[in-house]
């Protein structure tokens, strides 16, 4: 069997083997069961990630709700169109609402849908719009808030919750998707 080189030619030696005590994982699994998915090994402070998808789930649901709106106000030349994309948005803002909702019950929290506290607790800002380009704008603008707040909570999730740290990955691809969408149909427009 040949041994594995390292970049200087040199027998690579391993400091941290890899080695799992599968008794003591096995032990505390069974003695820890009622905590569901969050284990020993959970590396976050649990209660600043509920609140930080709580907050999160009150961003999307904002989105979505200014993006229905859009979508029925929408009036003008090309408006069909925008609307349609307004729609398409809203459905894809619902959806990242539900996912942020069963990750926080993943989590042992509970979603926090309550509308009293949806302007407080929400990254973006409900914005109507009067015209269509404001509509388009006022989404460009919370699309770009979102991203970048989206960015802070990855970062500050690093490994310490790998799972969540995800869930905002997939949904910040698709909040730039949005803004870039937004920017497009805004160019046509100034």
């Amino acid at each position: 069997m040949a041994k594995q080189t390292g970049a200087h030619g040199a027998a690579s030696q391993s400091s941290d083997p890899f080695v799992m005590d599968i008794k003591k994982i096995r032990e505390d699994a069974r003695k820890h069961m009622s905590d569901g998915p969050v284990t020993q090994t959970y590396g976050a402070d649990r209660e600043t990630v509920l609140k930080l998808l709580n907050d999160a789930l009150a961003t999307e649901i904002v989105c979505t709700l200014r993006y229905k709106r859009h979508h029925f106000m929408a009036k003008g030349i090309n408006s069909e169109a925008v609307a349609a994309e307004f729609a398409v948005h809203a459905s894809q803002e619902q959806g990242h609402a539900d996912s942020i909702a069963e990750r926080i019950v993943q989590l042992g929290g509970a979603p926090d849908f309550a509308p009293d506290g949806l302007k407080t607790r929400s990254h973006s800002e409900y914005k109507e719009g009067g015209s269509l380009t404001e509509m388009i704008k006022e989404n460009l603008i919370a699309e770009r808030i979102a991203i970048d707040t989206y960015r802070e909570i990855i970062r500050y999730l690093g490994e310490k919750d790998v799972t969540t740290r995800r869930l905002f990955e997939d949904i910040l691809a698709v909040e730039e998707e949005h803004a870039d969408d937004m920017a497009d149909l805004l160019q046509g427009r100034e």
